[in-house]
């Protein structure tokens, strides 16, 4: 699954949003641009009547007068221009900061399955390659083709106003380079796309093959993803010589249509002042006009080449948001009646066909603390995700306080139940910033309270500034079980009554897992807690323990119970002492990290 683009209208759209958001800077940079442009198109005026006037007589004072003139001019031309381009760079900048902004707003709001589902490879290729390439249409692109535009029209317009009958030859090529044109936007912009979308592929192969390289190495899968590699850089490759191949016939056409124009003018010049149509200072100024267009004429076609590219990366940064708008965030904005969490009847597939879970029900009281075990490959970490509220199942329900859980807005959801995984991050930031993130607003003595409850503060004060210490540098490097603390600690901040944690405590060795847990019992004191767990010390501990196996819930019900029972669960307990695992107890060991989101 990739994430959607945005068709041409809505990015149209967008980009007028984007420029009525801006009228007053863009205003400034026009009237600028406009200021620099008519000073030098007064230059070939000035240049064809100093020819008409040489052919008349003239002075060396009114030679001198003209030159001198047409200097300042050019030096004047040169004073508007740097200003215009410094006004356009700081246009392009805002634009810029405003897109990037709104991307970085619409990736948050994305719901956790469509950024599983759609893969790193897509989502890092629109927030680097995309991002980059529409930098460069917005900060150079933008004002080139707005001083290109002005040129074009007001040299036009200076050739009207010196002849109208001169502007005749120039027409000769306007055919060519409209069917050219015409030929290549047609194209360009599917093929754009296409070129980014083998990049999104590239990018997910690599990323896949790199993450999980040992993996590929134990499973002896190397061949199978070098030929992986091969086939995606070949569509890479294909796709770009589909636009080269654009690029290849729309310019020569282009260059083509600029030299008849100009040929057009000097021989169509000559023969009018041969009939007495016009002046020979005339035929001077129109061919200089006609060469003139040219230059910023050829820009601004040219331009058109990078845009396209800029419309592609434009269209995948703003696609992203009706993936956005469709997450729990656009809900009916209900609001949850109570905290009992329920689910009745659910299946979920990662594929079509092919269920991990099936016709499962779980009922969990508030304040009460559940024991999610099983093999790997038993649904666990899919079920966890499901009462969280992370994906939504296929058939069947999951409410919260009587209400469908994907019908609570986002806010509302996390205010109610948290998942807590084994994949933790830290964020380039201090050690305050870093647990913060779930309470913006906290104090240092909440931060300090919540870094207690996870067992984290001693370490935590050792560190060269304590809370103000930088993280995620090279000189203060944070283990996998430290970055699990922190993790948690923000769970303590955020403070929600419903907590899933999904092998929450995997990263750390047996005896600090357990004096870990020993110090959450305080805070989960009253809170429904659903635990996945591979250590059985946390289901002994549990109200109730949950036993999954492909997909079902084959048993439930109290430790004790569950033990004299004497089916699985009681065989995975005697295996956990040492006592013999029975053939069912074996079936059910899992390791810490194995457990993952089945896809």
């Amino acid at each position: 699954m990739s994430l959607p683009v945005a068709d041409a209208k809505t990015v149209r759209r967008h980009v007028r949003g984007l420029v009525r958001s801006h009228t007053g800077p863009l205003t400034r940079t026009v009237l600028w641009f406009v200021l620099a442009t008519v000073c030098g198109l007064v230059v070939p005026a000035l240049l064809g009547r100093l020819v008409g006037q040489v052919e008349k007589g003239i002075t060396t004072d009114q030679v001198d007068i003209t030159v001198l003139t047409i200097a300042g001019l050019l030096l004047l031309q040169g004073v508007f221009t740097r200003t215009a381009r410094l006004q356009g760079a700081r246009l392009g900048e805002l634009v810029l900061a405003d897109i990037r902004e709104g991307f970085v707003r619409r990736v948050l709001t994305l719901p956790l399955h469509t950024v599983e589902k759609a893969g790193a490879g897509d989502l890092l290729t629109r927030s680097t390659r995309d991002v980059e390439a529409l930098s460069n249409a917005v900060r150079m692109g933008a004002p080139s083709i707005l001083v290109a535009s002005l040129s074009v029209v007001l040299t036009l317009v200076a050739l009207v106003v010196t002849s109208p009958i001169m502007v005749l030859p120039c027409l000769v090529a306007v055919p060519l380079i409209v069917w050219s044109t015409r030929w290549y936007l047609a194209r360009a912009r599917e093929a754009y796309l296409a070129e980014a979308a083998t990049y999104s592929d590239l990018s997910q192969g690599l990323t896949e093959t790199v993450t999980g390289a040992r993996s590929v190495e134990s499973l002896q899968r190397s061949a199978s993803r070098i030929r992986r590699t091969d086939e995606d850089v070949e569509r890479a490759n294909g796709a770009e010589r589909r636009t080269l191949f654009l690029r290849s016939v729309w310019f020569p056409l282009m260059d083509f249509g600029y030299v008849l124009p100009v040929a057009a003018t000097l021989l169509f010049g000559g023969l009018f002042y041969i009939e007495g149509w016009v002046s020979l200072g005339e035929v001077t100024a129109a061919a200089l006009y006609t060469r003139a267009v040219i230059d910023p004429l050829d820009e601004l076609l040219g331009w058109l080449e990078e845009l396209q590219v800029g419309d592609a990366s434009l269209a995948r940064l703003i696609g992203i948001d009706a993936e956005a708008e469709a997450g729990p965030a656009s809900g009916s904005g209900r609001r949850a009646e109570g905290d009992r969490l329920a689910a009745e009847g659910i299946a979920y597939a990662y594929r079509a066909g092919h269920d991990v879970i099936e016709d499962v029900s779980l009922s969990v009281g508030s304040g009460e603390r559940i024991a999610i075990v099983g093999p790997s490959g038993a649904g666990k970490s899919t079920l966890g995700r499901i009462l969280a509220g992370i994906h939504e199942p296929r058939t069947g329900s999951v409410t919260l306080g009587g209400v469908p859980v994907h019908e609570l807005p986002l806010e509302e959801l996390r205010r109610h139940v948290a998942l807590v995984t084994q994949e933790h991050h830290v964020f380039l930031g201090t050690v305050r910033e870093n647990v913060a993130l779930a309470a913006p607003d906290a104090t240092d003595e909440q931060v300090t309270a919540a870094l207690a409850a996870v067992a984290a503060e001693d370490w935590v004060q050792a560190l060269p500034d304590g809370l103000d210490t930088e993280l995620g540098t090279d000189e203060n490097p944070v283990s996998p079980g430290q970055a699990q603390q922190l993790a948690l600690a923000r769970l303590v901040l955020a403070d929600p009554h419903t907590l899933v944690l999904d092998e929450a405590t995997s990263l750390l060795d047996p005896r600090a897992a357990r004096d870990l847990e020993r110090s959450l019992a305080g805070v989960l004191r009253g809170r429904t807690v659903i635990a996945i767990a591979h250590r059985l010390h946390t289901a002994h501990d549990a109200d109730r323990v949950v036993v999954m196996e492909a997909g079902r819930i084959t048993e439930q019900g109290a430790h004790d119970e569950l033990v004299s029972a004497g089916g699985a669960y009681a065989g995975l307990w005697e295996s956990w002492h040492g006592r013999g695992p029975s053939a069912s107890a074996k079936s059910l060991v899992s390791s810490p990290s194995s457990d993952q989101p089945e896809h």
